[in-house]
């Protein structure tokens, strides 16, 4: 008689987070931070951000890792100094590059929905992955020529991708790569039900 609120019931606790999960989103938003205060030296010099969200993602399945995503946004936001170079705030996130930190949590939708059609495959992965960078980076772009616009004057499109895209297409290629090694390597060692 009881069956239907029954299934309700198992519905709404498989999507609650125990504490285990829990634990891993907090671990993958420290992971973000961490990556965060790498610097590569290069000619541009760049961080690792990007690639903390992909294992995010990649390691802890859609929900969990886009979680983790806002968990580090959040904390950046009140102001902790989880960004690169140790900084941190909401007035940091509204600079002319912010966009490019909030351009994660829509790459990280976009992987989950990638998952969630898809499935969890290695080359969905990496699919999914190209093509969310590419949102990052069409937002923050937007994103770069409003604000710069605003305080700077007006700026040409290709003039914004040449400052703050074409030097990171290889850099953040790599992380890519890097990332789908290790999540083939770790995935079996996180066993994530989604």
């Amino acid at each position: 008689m009881n069956t239907n609120k029954d299934e309700k019931v198992k519905t709404v606790a498989s999507n609650r987070l125990d504490t285990g999960d829990l634990a891993l989103v907090a671990l993958f938003a420290a992971v973000m931070a961490v990556c965060s205060w790498i610097t590569v030296p290069a000619a541009v010099p760049f961080t690792l951000q990007t690639m903390g969200v992909f294992l995010a993602v990649g390691l802890l399945g859609g929900k969990r890792g886009t979680i983790s995503v806002l968990v580090y946004l959040f904390l950046g936001a009140i102001g902790l100094p989880v960004f690169s170079g140790f900084s941190g705030g909401l007035g940091y996130m509204m600079g002319a590059t912010g966009g490019y930190i909030i351009g994660f949590l829509f790459s990280a939708l976009f992987m989950w929905f990638m998952e969630k059609v898809f499935g969890r495959d290695m080359k969905i992965l990496i699919l999914s992955m190209v093509l969310g960078l590419i949102l990052c980076y069409a937002f923050g772009t937007a994103w770069f020529m409003t604000v710069y616009s605003g305080s700077n004057g007006p700026i040409d499109l290709a003039t914004a991708l040449g400052w703050c895209v074409f030097p990171f297409i290889i850099p953040d290629a790599i992380k890519i790569a890097v990332a789908c090694l290790l999540i083939r390597r770790l995935r079996p060692a996180i066993h994530i039900d989604d």
